[in-house]
């Protein structure tokens, strides 16, 4: 699978943007799942990242994930963007559950 192209969006902060990874719209035996009825994808990649977050010394926090990375992200946080119709999330790198791979 090739690297999502991050979009015109920079985020701020300890905000990273991702693309959520698609899962399959339809099930082994067939049956298709209707959007309603899917849950909050929880992979995506990492398209761009922040400044960092600021430590009380002023100084900036490095992330410990990198552009291109495959993470686990928590179902609930983050907020969707879409742009040239596609989907994105803004999530704190705390919402970052893990790396996969």
């Amino acid at each position: 699978m090739a690297t999502a192209v991050a979009p015109k969006i920079k985020p701020l902060g300890d905000r990273v943007l991702v693309k959520t990874v698609e899962e399959d719209e339809q099930i082994k035996g067939g049956i298709i799942i209707p959007d309603s009825a899917k849950e909050k994808p929880q992979e995506a990649e990492v398209v761009a990242l922040g400044t960092g977050a600021k430590n009380d010394d002023g100084s900036t926090q490095s992330f410990n994930v990198k552009i291109g990375d495959k993470v686990i992200v928590s179902k609930y946080g983050g907020t969707e963007v879409k742009f040239d119709d596609q989907v994105y999330s803004l999530i704190r790198e705390d919402d970052i559950l893990g790396i996969v791979g």
